[in-house]
């Protein structure tokens, strides 16, 4: 009998992967080679409430000024009363100030640095220790969000993590990231680098969706309800078979 169950388990466990590859068909794929897509996945910045931002002036030091975004989008700076700079892209923000100062001085040189960021955040889930939104310092990485979300459950598969990110026009677009390869440390293997909103999801390995599939339908519904069994298969043919 045990052959016969192995086989009858590799079965399941195969059509496990089937049915799983083909309803991924179902949406949009995701997308190989992530860091070259990302480049064009990337959507300029938003100034936002809460942002710090740096005002220079070239010619008119005496008038550099930091100020923060207030919660209703505007700041406040001198010769220009208050400013709305909410939802602007800083170089539209320097064009705007270029031109309100253009009112009280002659050909003003701006420059507008946004100097730190309002509670920009990411999302992880799937197979890690905790699943939930966490801080996104500047630079973070796929991998070093996981970390902070509690590192790989011994159930995923960090080789087809999944970056879900925000398109030009506004549609998410998945971006399948190995980060076995940065794990292992192989030559040429980039770490991702996240934007705010991104989502992070790690699946499940091929062998841990058939052990689930096996508990849940199998043994907890028809075959085996009332008896403790609780086992488990790798998806391999038996040699002895």
């Amino acid at each position: 009998m045990k052959p016969k169950l192995i086989r009858w388990a590799q079965a399941v466990g195969i059509l496990v992967v089937i049915f799983g590859c083909s309803h991924s068909n179902s949406i949009t794929p995701p997308v190989a080679g992530a860091p070259a897509q990302m480049q064009q996945l990337v959507p300029p910045y938003l100034v936002q409430p809460g942002d710090s931002l740096d005002i220079k002036f070239f010619y008119n030091p005496e008038l550099n000024e930091s100020v923060s975004v207030r919660p209703d989008g505007y700041i406040s700076l001198q010769l220009v009363d208050e400013v709305l700079v909410a939802g602007l892209e800083p170089r539209q923000v320097d064009d705007l100030l270029t031109e309100r100062y253009s009112r009280e001085l002659k050909k003003p040189v701006i420059t507008v640095i946004v100097r730190s960021f309002a509670g920009q955040q990411v999302f992880v889930g799937g197979e890690v220790g905790q699943q939930g939104l966490i801080a996104m310092p500047t630079g973070l990485t796929a991998l070093q969000a996981v970390m902070q979300a509690g590192g790989f459950k011994n159930t995923a598969q960090p080789s087809e993590t999944v970056v879900i990110r925000k398109g030009p026009d506004n549609r998410p677009v998945p971006l399948q990231v190995d980060l076995n390869r940065v794990l292992d440390g192989s030559t040429n293997a980039q770490d991702f680098k996240l934007q705010p909103s991104d989502v992070v999801y790690v699946p499940k390995s091929p062998i841990a969706k058939a052990n689930q599939f096996v508990n849940q339908y199998i043994e907890q519904l028809f075959l085996f309800r009332g008896v403790s069994l609780g086992f488990t298969w790798e998806l391999h043919g038996d040699k002895n078979d």
